[in-house]
């Protein structure tokens, strides 16, 4: 039996790394493309590079209260293997965390999910984590 790997979790959920696109979308209606790395029930870490960031966080200012940075999350998972679904959820970015000269991770908390965008991803998160259990 392999144990799951451990994380330190700032989201108060289990994490399953997810490798896929993930849009984000500004208040303003701009729209910036980067890469989930991992995603939770409540939220989902995005790597992206230094560009984006800087157009997602204005001098990099470090995500905290009175700072919020509203955003609406565009992305999708397969309920089959067949057939992914379109999820838009609102959030705020929460975590902002440099790791490379060119690479920053964002974490963004989920505030609420149109349609049945909660349970799709609920669904999704307690797949792989069953998997790699």
């Amino acid at each position: 039996m392999t144990a799951a790997t451990v994380k330190t979790n700032l989201r108060n959920q289990q994490r399953a790394d997810v490798v896929s696109d993930i849009v984000i979308e500004k208040p303003d209606g701009c729209l910036l493309t980067c890469k989930i790395a991992n995603l939770s029930r409540t939220g989902v870490m995005i790597s992206c590079d230094q560009e984006t960031v800087s157009q997602l966080i204005p001098r990099l200012k470090v995500p905290a209260p009175g700072n919020l940075i509203v955003v609406k999350a565009r992305f999708s998972v397969p309920v089959t293997p067949s057939q992914p679904v379109s999820i838009v959820a609102n959030g705020t970015v929460v975590h902002l965390r440099r790791m490379a000269r060119n690479e920053f991770k964002l974490g963004i908390q989920f505030v609420d999910f149109e349609d049945n965008g909660f349970d799709y991803v609920d669904t999704y998160v307690r797949k792989l984590l069953a998997r790699s259990l």
